[in-house]
């Protein structure tokens, strides 16, 4: 039976391509052969620090090559390599390491005085690996990952005594609805199983039959590709397609750490000529879309064939005027989540386009009504999405959660994260929100999502967060925060007739509060929780 695993995919590849480019930061070049060789290097003192099969190890940096060496060297030392959010506090990063049980912590320097001041908290930490940065010397009681590759000498690749299973896990931490992390049991033989073991269809790409063919198939090709990342590889979208991208032997770009800057999207993409950029929704599509409205001569982007986003609501009004500028290149919105990726897919083009939040469901994919009824396509009725085949083993340490998102239906395991919509005639859905943010205002299930839609339709609207206050009478009133476009100014009676011309008239909001931007998580999706706080300081 083969093995699948990532480590066995990307040595491969490495061994095929030594000289070629695996990631980009502004002026730095990593090539395969030093992935490799420095993975190696961390993969070996790991399990010399005393960590054993599966111990847990913690990655804590911004984008950079380093934090995708922190996954292959767990992967090849049968580690468990898990996520930290770089935007946490320190009480949130050691809850976060804590409840994760990380014994080896590979983290930036520039996280130094937050580490510094967690450690004697964390006692069953063995081991802090620095990732040297300017300005932030490395800590006396930390390993410099700078010198720890240049001093090895062991042999290679590295292999742990007790060797790579399929099964070997990543877990994959998520903030989820109520802001405490829950970590998503990820078996390695299942993400690249999900992904159809290498092959794509669509380019008559077929599946590898065993993880050391990678390398010969990369060699092979003489355009491997180059994808450039724009979303936190702290988050699934990131990180799962650069997964991908290392296992077809292709090119990542990363940008610089820092605030989210279009103009230096498109530079990359311009200089490094990239065949595809990720994003997270709208959060990145609209600065790119204003920089290219700005200066729609500046960038040459004939290389570029995609633009693919998933993990939130991306809009079709953004969708065809970035496709003014790109007639040429495709744009693929995935519907997935950290428990269930590729649930269903879109792809607009210049000559072929969909409505906003309309998928085509995978055919693993299926939507439920509470009570376990599939729905019927043009029903009209309302279910949670559900995806069987390839799914995670459940959320770390938490069985009740575990058994309420992967519940056996019809005799077999599904993953529902909580995601509701409904299903048209043709069979594709229209999602209409995550349940758990969903509101209830007079009996009536209202979900934000459709009603920020909506709002961004109307003139003068950049962006909108609807969140609910108790009320009374009807449970919960519905509360806009809307972000306005430059020098306008949207009166609220106008807002609400908008909506009310699109959705049911209990749809509409009873409050809005023009705000210069709405909260958003690092990862582009609509911080809930402080939009909640902010409706529940103004109007509950």
């Amino acid at each position: 039976m083969t093995v699948w695993t990532f480590p066995d995919i990307w040595e491969s590849v490495c061994a095929a391509i030594p000289d070629a480019p695996a990631i980009v930061q502004g002026a730095r070049v990593m090539r395969y052969a030093e992935f490799d060789a420095t993975a190696d290097a961390l993969a070996r003192r790991l399990v010399d620090a005393g960590l054993s099969h599966q111990s847990k190890v913690a990655a804590y940096s911004y984008n950079s090559p380093e934090y995708l060496l922190t996954y292959f060297a767990a992967f090849k030392a049968g580690l468990v390599p898990f996520n930290v959010n770089y935007r946490y506090g320190r009480d949130e990063v050691a809850a976060l390491l804590d409840n994760g049980d990380a014994e080896a912590v590979v983290f930036e320097t520039t996280f130094a005085a937050i580490i510094g001041d967690i450690r004697d908290r964390l006692p069953a930490i063995k081991l802090w690996v620095a990732i040297p940065r300017d300005g932030h010397p490395v800590p006396d009681w930390a390993v410099d990952l700078d010198a720890l590759a240049a001093q090895d000498r062991g042999e290679r690749p590295f292999r742990a005594p007790w060797g790579r299973q399929g099964s070997d896990m990543m877990l994959l931490f998520t903030g989820g609805t109520t802001g405490v992390p829950k970590g998503v049991m990820w078996q390695q033989e299942d993400i690249i199983g999900r992904f159809g073991y290498g092959g794509n269809p669509l380019a008559g790409v077929p599946p590898l039959a065993q993880p050391s063919e990678a390398g010969a198939r990369a060699a092979s090709v003489a355009e491997r590709g180059c994808s450039l990342i724009a979303c936190p590889l702290m988050h699934g979208t990131g990180l799962i397609s650069s997964l991908a991208v290392l296992g077809a032997g292709g090119t990542l770009v990363l940008l610089p750490p820092g605030s989210f800057d279009a103009a230096v999207l498109w530079d990359a993409a311009e200089r490094n000529r990239a065949n595809r950029i990720a994003i997270v929704g709208q959060a990145f599509a609209q600065p790119m879309l204003d920089a290219l409205d700005a200066e729609p001569a500046r960038w040459s982007l004939d290389a570029l064939q995609s633009i693919g986003s998933s993990g939130t609501i991306w809009n079709r009004e953004n969708k065809q005027a970035l496709l003014r500028h790109l007639p040429h290149i495709a744009l693929t919105d995935s519907f997935s989540s950290s428990e269930a990726f590729g649930m269903a897919q879109s792809t607009t083009t210049r000559d072929a386009e969909v409505s906003t939040a309309s998928f085509a469901l995978t055919p693993d994919c299926a939507v439920f009504t509470e009570d376990g009824r599939r729905v019927a396509p043009g029903s009209d009725e309302t279910g949670r999405i559900a995806i069987g085949g390839f799914i995670p083993l459940g959320y770390y340490k938490d069985p009740v959660k575990s058994a309420e998102t992967f519940p056996t239906i019809e005799g077999r395991r599904w993953s529902m994260p909580g995601d509701w919509a409904r299903v048209a005639a043709d069979g594709t859905i229209l999602l209409l929100g995550r349940g758990s943010q969903c509101i209830n205002t007079g009996g009536e299930k209202v979900f934000p999502e459709e009603v920020e839609e909506a709002l961004k339709l109307f003139d003068g609207v950049a962006d909108a967060a609807v969140t609910s206050v108790p009320d009374a009478r009807f449970g919960e009133r519905i509360v806009a925060l809307v972000a306005r476009r430059p020098a306008a100014n949207p009166a609220e009676d106008a807002m609400r007739d908008h909506v009310r011309g699109r959705l049911a008239a209990y749809k509409a909001p009873r409050h809005f509060q023009l705000v210069d931007a709405i909260p958003r998580m690092a990862n582009g999706k609509i911080d809930y929780a402080r939009v909640k706080d902010i409706a529940m300081t103004s109007f509950a």
